[in-house]
């Protein structure tokens, strides 16, 4: 299984947006993260509700907008 770490694109498998791709920007603690996506609020998450993927981004800024635009780029 891929590591959790800030950059690691993951999918939602839990709650309202169950199914939505999402990337990894900030490790709150040892059970949750900060995760923002394109159809993905930016807010924290509980890491038992993400599925990571094979695929890392670089996380190259601070401003959520830039990173939805990054992470479609990827898809």
């Amino acid at each position: 299984m891929p590591a959790i770490e800030v950059g690691r694109v993951c999918v939602k498998i839990a709650g309202r947006e169950a199914g939505q791709k999402c990337v990894i920007v900030d490790i709150i603690d040892e059970k949750f993260v900060e995760v923002v996506g394109t159809s993905v609020k930016n807010r924290r998450c509980n890491i038992n509700h993400l599925e990571p993927l094979e695929k890392t981004m670089e996380i190259n800024s601070e401003d959520p907008e830039v990173i939805k635009k990054e992470l479609e780029a990827l898809e």
